[in-house]
């Protein structure tokens, strides 16, 4: 187990150049054209394929990083460049880890490079989760998947939202219900291979940030799909299946359950809050230069402590953002367990973080930061995001409650 570090090793350190170097060149001039036309910047990825950055080997090896810190310095820099684009680039990487956190070993080798494609024919990947009717509350969750024994099908029924590249990825990682009577631990992860029937996309969403991704519903009307798209198996199903039945009968005051969709989430709380800080980031450097350049009252406003402090405040809140989420990180990675949540500690703590900084960012820019001729108003806009999806402040605040407590705190 690598011992957790804030110091970047050099092949880290020219990674990080490399992807800033293309981040600043490549993501940040397209960002304004690709906000505007709300569509997926199928240039940029394609660009960011044939670099090596938008590929399974790549994501792979900052994944599985023994320090933690690839991951989470890679989704900065990216997200530096633009939250929209960021997403983009990035969101694939969601649907792999739904795979690697429930799937078997062949299943991994098989749909992940799935996903990805290669530089000349970019592919892209979609995890399906939430529902019109079922957000927070994953345990209303409707989603059907019914086994089909004399065909070796599972039968998929229902409708997906807020899915990520929903309808226009390669490969869908949906989860849906196997055993409506365990609520949400009566769920399951499916791979819908690409081309299958009955997947469809729903509405497209126009939204108020990170308009370059692509968000959408994702309707499934009888997806029958191999029995060996169940992810881990349907031998691990039965056995976690019941595990939970006999747990049902007698859980105990504030224990732990997992699922599907938990066990994804819990992975990527740490590159939300990446994301989160890379964004928060980018507004500070844009206000920093902005206060030393512009002058009123013969100086610079960066002179008055009204101006300075609050970019004083902002640089300490990203900071403490990273170095929560680079622990979460380093923690997940070798597998040490989140005793005091500390991965929903790190998404909580950064998106409040990107809110709060692009929000002053806007103020110490005074009217120009509310205008589209400069990029802050774009940066609060998609920070906006990142204390909605993949759970919600609140709902971070509800995780870490219960893990301090022990008591199941409503």
């Amino acid at each position: 187990m690598a011992e957790f570090t804030m110091e970047l090793n050099d092949e880290q350190r020219e990674v990080r150049d490399w992807l800033h170097g293309f981040a600043s060149q490549v993501i940040r001039p397209a960002a304004a054209e690709w906000d505007e036309r709300e569509e997926t910047p199928w240039p940029v990825i394609q660009e960011a394929a044939k670099v090596g950055i938008y590929s399974l080997d790549f994501y792979a090896q900052q994944y599985f990083d023994p320090t933690g810190i690839g991951l989470p310095m890679t989704i900065e820099e990216l997200f530096w460049g633009d939250a929209g684009i960021g997403l983009s680039i990035t969101a694939t990487g969601l649907a792999a880890v739904g795979v690697l956190a429930n799937g078997t070993d062949e299943q991994i080798g098989t749909w992940i490079p799935q996903m990805y494609g290669d530089p000349n024919d970019v592919k892209l990947a979609a995890f399906c989760s939430s529902e019109p009717d079922a957000g927070s509350d994953v345990a209303a969750m409707r989603t059907r998947a019914v086994y089909d024994e004399a065909k070796d099908e599972w039968v998929l029924n229902g409708t997906k939202t807020w899915a990520t590249n929903g309808g226009i990825a390669n490969v869908h990682v949906v989860v849906a219900v196997v055993d409506p009577e365990l609520g949400s631990r009566g769920h399951a992860s499916f791979i819908v291979p690409p081309n299958t029937p009955g997947l469809s996309q729903g509405q497209k969403f126009r939204k108020h940030g990170i308009r370059a991704s692509h968000t959408a519903e994702v309707v499934l009307e009888d997806v029958r799909v191999p029995g060996h798209c169940l992810l881990g198996g349907r031998e691990k199903l039965e056995e976690r299946l019941a595990r939970a039945r006999e747990r049902a009968k007698g859980v105990k005051r504030g224990e732990r359950v997992s699922n599907a969709a938990m066990a994804t989430f819990e992975a990527s709380r740490p590159a939300v809050g990446a994301m989160a800080v890379g964004t928060a980031r980018a507004a500070y450097e844009v206000a920093l230069d902005y206060a030393t350049t512009r002058r009123q009252f013969g100086r610079p406003i960066i002179d008055n402590q009204g101006v300075a402090f609050p970019l004083a405040d902002m640089r300490t809140r990203i900071d403490a953002a990273r170095l929560l989420v680079w622990r979460a990180s380093w923690m997940a990675v070798n597998r040490k367990p989140f005793e005091a949540a500390e991965g929903s500690m790190s998404k909580l703590f950064a998106s409040e973080t990107a809110k709060q900084v692009t929000a002053q960012a806007i103020q110490i820019l005074g009217g120009n930061g509310y205008t589209r001729e400069y990029p802050v108003e774009r940066m609060h806009r998609d920070a906006a995001i990142y204390t909605i999806f993949e759970g919600t402040s609140e709902i971070q605040r509800l995780v870490i409650a219960r893990t301090l407590s022990g008591v199941q705190v409503r």
